[in-house]
């Protein structure tokens, strides 16, 4: 017995350790922003201003079978609806319902335990850019100095009207590229490279969610979300980053519940109920994967730095 807390306490230091290796080497990926000057990663300038109303549906309703799930923050329903709405556009995607969409995907990786905070402090701190960065584009529409001075400016127009820089995702790059904040020989903090992480984030997800909707292998087993998580990560990120992250990465995916915690985030009990859920949010985040990768694909911009 005592053999065993030894060997239990050993493994959650060394995860601990390996989290927190991760969490300092991580904060290498970007560099400084100078927008940050009016607060910070976790309290952003956008704070200060009123939420941009949501959008329009695409369609009217979200399918019957995506269930309001009381009493958590991730919900299923309020995901499918901002991933459509960010379709909009027959051949572009609209960034406010792109950014809730994640802000619902980070709830849902926060629902996951302190572990997978690896990818979600990343992942936050990407969505405040890209909003800091259409906010002082806003700021300066206006004829104000940026996010800082605050007196009289609203809702940005890049959010709220249909014309801004930051109001889609082929506007935004094309407005960064004539710009020229754009670099394709080194890091900066743009919104297109910032975007880019976003868009492997998301194959990431998509590709876990695949696994969990598949059905039993050969002998009735099912895989692990761990095992789900790591064969996701090895195609859609690993290849992104250095050697040490990948490492510490493979300790994360341990901590990952089971599967039936899964089955509760969007509310059903079985595999069987699961199945048409999770289907339905596959089909969404692919088609924006797919039109996201095709903007960025035409402008070269799939391996910035």
């Amino acid at each position: 017995m005592v053999f065993l807390r030894r060997t239990t306490l050993l493994r959650c230091l060394l995860l601990s350790a390996m989290l927190a290796l991760l969490l300092f080497v991580s904060s290498f990926w970007l560099p400084p922003s100078g927008l940050r000057e009016c607060g910070s990663a976790w309290q952003p300038c956008l704070k200060i201003y009123p939420q941009t109303p949501a959008p329009p549906l695409v369609h009217d309703e979200a399918p019957p079978l995506i269930k309001e799930c009381p009493g958590q923050s991730f919900q299923a329903w309020r995901l499918l609806r901002y991933l459509k709405s960010s379709r909009a556009d027959a051949d572009d995607i609209l960034l406010e319902p792109y950014l809730q969409s994640w802000d619902q995907l980070l709830n849902f990786m926060e629902s996951l335990g302190t572990m997978v905070s690896f990818f979600s402090q990343k992942v936050k701190e990407k969505v405040v850019l890209i909003r800091e960065l259409s906010l002082k584009r806003a700021a300066e529409a206006h004829g104000k100095r940026g996010p800082s001075d605050r007196s009289g400016l609203q809702t940005p127009a890049s959010f709220g009207l249909r014309s801004g820089a930051y109001r889609s995702v082929r506007s935004m790059v094309e407005a960064e590229l004539k710009d020229g904040v754009v670099d394709f020989s080194r890091r900066t903090d743009s919104g297109c490279r910032t975007l880019l992480r976003l868009h492997r984030s998301l194959l990431w997800l998509q590709l876990m969610l695949e696994g969990l909707a598949e059905g039993p292998d050969a002998n009735g087993q099912y895989k692990t979300p761990g095992e789900l998580s790591r064969d996701a990560y090895r195609v859609a990120l690993a290849p992104h980053h250095p050697w040490v992250l990948r490492q510490a990465a493979e300790f994360v995916f341990l901590a990952l519940p089971d599967r039936g915690f899964f089955l509760q985030l969007v509310c059903v009990k079985t595999q069987h109920e699961a199945a048409p859920v999770l289907h339905a949010i596959i089909d969404a985040l692919a088609l924006v994967h797919v039109q996201t990768q095709r903007i960025l694909a035409e402008h070269g911009m799939l391996e910035l730095p």
